[in-house]
């Protein structure tokens, strides 16, 4: 059976990425990860100061509930089921690691297409992937 890995981060694109990935493997082994990344608590704790990224992390959490809510309907929708799984760390790195502990055959991941400047200094999740995965990968903009 074909393994498929869809991450998710809650945007638009990414659950575009999950329709896509329904669509394409409808009998596939389906199943959507969500990367917390810790940097983003430090962010949150200098703003806040003490507790700030605990409060961050408990949050985190929970949007992470409704973000695998939301793709589970959509998996019903298309009469299929999928797993849900949470990594912490780098978002690519732990994208990565997942598809060589898993034996993942497809990520289908979303682009927001950055260019120029703003992809220089963000960086790409979608193209690390790409080019670190040891798997097909296929990205949906």
């Amino acid at each position: 059976m074909t393994r498929v890995l869809v991450p998710l981060d809650g945007s638009p694109l990414a659950m575009r990425a999950l329709d896509h990935a329904l669509d394409e493997w409808p009998d596939a082994e389906l199943t959507v990860l969500h990367v917390i990344d810790p940097i983003d608590a430090v962010y949150e704790s200098e703003m806040r100061g003490p507790g700030g990224g605990e409060a961050w992390y408990e949050a985190q959490q929970e949007a992470t509930e409704v973000l695998f809510d939301q793709a589970r309907d959509r998996a019903g929708d298309a009469g299929a089921g999928l797993r849900t799984e949470v990594a912490v760390g780098a978002p690519a790195r732990e994208i990565v690691r997942y598809v060589d502990e898993h034996d993942i055959d497809h990520v289908v991941i979303g682009s927001h297409g950055r260019e120029g400047l703003s992809r220089l200094v963000l960086g790409s999740v979608a193209e690390r992937v790409l080019r670190r995965a040891d798997a097909a990968v296929t990205v949906v903009r």
